[in-house]
């Protein structure tokens, strides 16, 4: 009797020994941007995309990311983006292609980043660093150096806007060849000059004839 008191007694002392002593919390590092988790990753894509049963889309890319996570959520292709579109016959009607491209799916706005180059089916030809295509305003833009040619003329500028098909453009500080009826008062500058400034234009002398002394 007097072993198994002293039994009992060890293992309530043991316990209560146990419960005082601090516990220790077992967490996990933190989660941080570059430790969340994309929901897919695909690598070496291409692939068709077909609209009624007719191939019209080709997208192409080494690395695309579909991260939900980050805020905004996003796709991502930082190992570059090439879409093209094709015509009933699968000849290539335009095309875009840059070295980063970034998708916010919320805000339905492309993001795309060094050496961009679009080309549209009116033979609409950009270059820039930079552009972005608002979807939801169906525009683009971009707030850096930018290059159009066109069939007509070549235009460069430090910020560009346009709509989504490029048919409609602003390019401003711009400088290249236009042609004559692109200049405002396309003709004869005189003619078509304000007042005020045909004011200021000095007259045309009138022939007056020379008198022959009698002789």
């Amino acid at each position: 009797m007097k072993y198994s008191k002293i039994i009992i007694l060890a293992l309530v002392i043991s316990a209560l020994l146990g419960a005082c002593q601090e516990q220790k919390e077992h967490t996990a590092a933190a989660v941080r941007d570059r430790d969340s988790v994309s929901m897919m990753i695909s690598y070496g894509v291409n692939t068709l995309i077909s609209d009624s049963g007719v191939i019209k889309y080709r997208i192409v890319t080494e690395r695309w990311e579909v991260n939900t996570v980050r805020n905004p959520s996003r796709w991502i292709f930082e190992k570059g983006l090439f879409f093209e579109q094709f015509d009933e016959k699968f000849h290539v009607q335009s095309y875009i292609q840059c070295d980063t491209a970034y998708y916010y799916d919320q805000k339905r706005l492309w993001e795309l980043r060094n050496r961009v180059s679009v080309l549209t089916k009116d033979g609409v030809r950009f270059t820039s660093q930079q552009l972005f295509w608002d979807e939801s305003k169906h525009e683009l833009y971009s707030n850096v150096y930018s290059k159009l040619v066109t069939p007509e003329r070549t235009l460069e500028g430090a910020y560009f806007r346009s709509d989504e098909r490029m048919t409609k453009y602003y390019v401003s500080n711009s400088r290249g060849s236009f042609e004559k009826t692109d200049i405002a008062g396309s003709g004869d500058t005189i003619t078509t000059a304000s007042d005020t400034v045909k004011a200021n234009i000095r007259p045309q002398a009138k022939p007056i004839r020379r008198m022959q002394p009698n002789k």
